[in-house]
């Protein structure tokens, strides 16, 4: 059998820490530090590889780090002794699995980050009922398995420790794990994501309480008295942090202030002490590893504090140190060790006894809890995943000589199925609810017939920066005392990276589309909630916070379903740039860009794209100091009639005044509108639409003063433009994006942004310089098909021709 990290060696000199270079005879290869470097440089391009090939399968990165770990060891590349003693040499090994265990240490602290005793306390009975489940079961399957292993395979262990450990590998449920897989599968804010996190979350505390209990019964010359003591030696460092570390960390939690830098000798200050009780519980006799934990777990999770733990910790240890912990057990695990029938048998056994504990005992539990049989399945599954913290367990039994080769390696390869197949089978079992049906989804425009009626807005915005604007646009849209009210769903968009930790996840998707007013939202922990909860207090407008969290080539995906879930009327999106102090635009993310084009395509409502010139300031404006000018640019078609329709909501405001323009072309045939090709189906439908909608306009505010109507005849873009710069100092233009009629031909050619059409690029060309903000809208199911490709000849105009 190959050689790895357990095997003992023959003493050996120390390495040296760094080499004098070839060019002197050294070989790098023979000392520590270049050592050092090249093993890390293998192993996070061999996991990223791996991690990039398995994306397609929505594999969690863990399984990829998993494999690779076992690539490089003796189970495959290492079977090669040259490789092995070159890369991995035994001298090596003292030093990577200490490098592995400090990773492990503050990954652990970073676990304990992710548990909020406070939701732990006022978790429900179903998701307590579930959790007790999942361990209970489980544990009592792994020990019975664990008397077979015995019989076997494990012959000559300490059997209370070897029953422990058995019980605790197949209980056990990744919480880091899952809280990954549910955000892929966009389930972290279903009612089968919250109780599964819920659950795992129980289901942690449980396995870390029995995995220590299981370190203090182990150990070599172990007497009933030793592991009495260190028992205790454990309960009094856990009482003594919590009446200790609470208050300090309190304490500079409200040092910290939302949005301001953390001090660094703040953080500094909290790794050492993460680092100090590591030695504590290290030489109590249980590990270092659950030192870090209690740290963790005792940090108040309010304020800014414990987020920015997260940022500086979190990239160097799982991009940088972790990695090294899964080569580490990946030196240790020896696939060819599982020979015969017999162990693969045992294998066989072992994957059955782990997944029916699980997934049988959760699926039981929620049937009880009348859950539908889909759901409780899914729970199941669920609850089965595995990950690092198996193979922290898994790790500590071998290391402790509770686990042999064999079944050490068998326990690696059943977390490792039981991981994988988690997300295909929930894929496969669990249907999400379907959307709301067309009965009951009846408003996806703002032109309707009975313009009283509700309000619904999905207002996406990506940062901070969009926030005052949007918020001085919703308060624009509130409408009057006689209509039934404006609600507004704020939908914070969020990139799902590598980095994305549990914890950040859960609390930003957690609640998600409830009132403020629910105390699971803490209006100190997120200025975004803050700000919309000061605008709901302040004005008559209901608002629900909510989070996508999700990548960029599926963003869209959750701004539609969250669009059809809600009943939004209309989905309002920025623009993918910012203006500069100077008024130009900077592009924010290019992505996001992408991200409205395939909303405008596949939206189930109207869509609005907003360009933010600062509407109102970089503050919320009052609603009694509400004064906008807005101007509806209307050509015709329906998108400019839902930009009509939305400038009617506005004029309601008593702050607003709107100007709404007629263009119209002249009745002499000239330039380029006499070859305009009529091609839309019933143009006499359409322009009856368009003059219904403008006189019912007219009727309704025949005695309101805020409502401005002006005719433009023009026959040519240059006359347009000249009319447009005309009103270019009011606050906000309205603007379809595809309009209709015979202007068409010779607008569409000034389209630089496909998805503002040609008039809101015309509108944000650089060469048109003006301080109005811009809301450009697309009417669900307006018959302009919504091409977002630029047209051929549609190349940027020069000034001289469109300004």
């Amino acid at each position: 059998m190959a050689s790895n990290g357990t095997t003992p060696h023959t003493c050996s000199s120390p390495m040296k820490a760094t080499s004098n270079g070839v060019f002197q005879g050294d070989n790098p290869l023979d000392f520590a530090l270049p050592l050092a470097i090249l093993q890390i440089c293998v192993v996070i391009v061999v996991t990223r590889v791996l991690a990039y090939m398995l994306k397609p399968l929505r594999q969690p990165r863990v399984i990829a780090e998993i494999i690779g770990g076992v690539l490089l060891g003796p189970s495959a590349i290492g079977r090669n002794q040259d490789f092995l003693h070159a890369l991995f040499p035994p001298k090596s090994i003292t030093l990577l699995d200490t490098l592995a265990n400090i990773g492990l240490l503050f990954f652990m602290f970073l676990a304990g980050l992710e548990i909020e005793l406070h939701s732990l306390r006022q978790t429900g009975k179903k998701a307590l009922g579930i959790a007790i489940a999942g361990i209970s079961l489980p544990f009592a399957l792994g020990i019975v398995s664990s008397f077979v292993l015995l019989e076997t395979i494990a012959e000559g262990v300490n059997r209370t420790s070897f029953l422990i450990f058995m019980g605790v590998a197949l209980s056990i449920t990744a919480f880091p794990v899952l809280a990954r897989i549910l955000a892929e599968l966009k389930l972290l804010t279903t009612d089968v994501g919250r109780t599964a996190m819920s659950a795992a979350a129980v289901n942690d505390v449980a396995a870390w309480i029995l995995l220590a209990l299981a370190i203090a019964l182990s150990g070599d010359n172990l007497t009933p008295a030793v592991s009495v003591w260190v028992f205790l030696s454990g309960c009094g460092f856990v009482i003594f942090s919590s009446l200790i570390v609470p208050p300090v960390f309190k304490w500079l939690s409200r040092c910290c202030h939302e949005g301001q830098p953390i001090d660094e000798i703040y953080v500094c200050g909290t790794l050492a002490a993460v680092l100090a009780a590591g030695f504590v519980t290290d030489t109590i006799g249980i590990h270092a590893m659950f030192g870090a934990f209690v740290i963790g777990v005792l940090v108040p999770k309010e304020g800014p504090f414990a987020g920015a733990l997260v940022e500086k910790v979190e990239d160097l240890v799982s991009g940088l140190f972790l990695p090294l912990y899964f080569v580490s057990s990946g030196l240790k695990t020896n696939v060819a060790t599982i020979k015969g029938i017999q162990s693969w048998g045992l294998l066989v056994l072992v994957i059955f006894t782990a997944c029916f504990g699980k997934i049988v005992g959760t699926f039981l539990v929620s049937l009880l809890f009348k859950m539908p049989k889909s759901e409780a399945l899914t729970l199941g599954f669920l609850m089965n995943t595995k990950g690092l913290v198996e193979l922290i367990v898994l790790n500590i039994g071998k290391d402790r000589k509770v686990l042999n080769d064999q079944t050490f390696a068998i326990m690696v390869l059943m977390a490792l199925f039981t991981t994988f197949i988690t997300t295909p089978l929930v894929v496969a079992v669990y249907k999400p609810s379907k959307m709301a049906s067309s009965d009951s989804y009846k408003h996806r425009t703002i032109e309707r017939r009975n313009p009283n009626t509700q309000l619904r807005i999905l207002a996406c915005f990506h940062s901070s920066r969009n926030i005052p604007s949007m918020i001085n646009l919703l308060e624009s849209s509130r409408g009057t005392e006689k209509q039934d009210g404006l609600l507004v769903y704020a939908l914070h968009l969020m990139e799902l990276s590598e980095r994305s930790s549990a914890i950040l996840m859960v609390h930003k998707a957690r609640r998600n589309g409830l009132p403020f007013w629910n105390k699971g939202i803490r209006s100190d922990a997120n200025q975004v909630v803050v700000a919309f909860e000061a605008f709901q207090q302040l004005s008559r407008v209901s608002v629900r916070p909510m989070t996508s969290i999700s990548s960029f080539s599926d963003m869209h995906e959750d701004i539609c379903t969250t669009a059809e879930r809600k009943r939004a009327a209309i989905i309002i999106l920025p623009f993918h740039k910012h203006q500069k102090y100077d008024g130009s635009f900077e592009t924010t993310r290019a992505d996001f860009q992408w991200v409205n084009k395939r909303v405008l395509e596949q939206a189930p409502c109207s869509v609005g794209i907003f360009v933010d010139r600062g509407l109102g300031g970089s503050s919320q404006v009052a609603a009694s100091n509400v004064s906008y000018q807005i101007t509806v640019l209307f050509f015709g078609g329906g998108d400019d009639r839902e930009a009509l329709a939305y400038g009617a909501r506005l004029a309601e405001h008593p702050g607003i005044s709107t100007t709404v323009v007629c263009f119209s072309p002249k009745h002499e045939p000239t330039g380029e509108i006499t070859t305009v090709d009529m091609d839309t189906t019933s143009p006499g439908l359409q322009i009856s639409a368009d003059g219904e909608a403008l006189a019912d306009l007219k009727q309704r505010t025949s005695h309101d003063d805020s409502v401005k109507f002006e005719e433009k005849t023009v026959c040519n873009k240059e006359e347009i433009t000249a009319v447009i710069r005309g009103h270019s100092r009011c606050n906000m233009f309205l603007v379809g994006r595809m309009p209709d009629g015979e202007l068409a031909l010779a607008l569409n050619q000034m389209s630089e942004y496909p998805e503002l059409g040609p008039i809101g690029s015309c509108l944000v060309s650089p060469d048109f310089p003006m301080v109005a903000s811009v809301l450009v809208l697309q009417q669900h199911n307006n018959q302009t098909s919504p091409d977002l490709r630029p047209e051929g000849g549609g190349e940027e105009l020069a000034s001289s021709d469109a300004l």
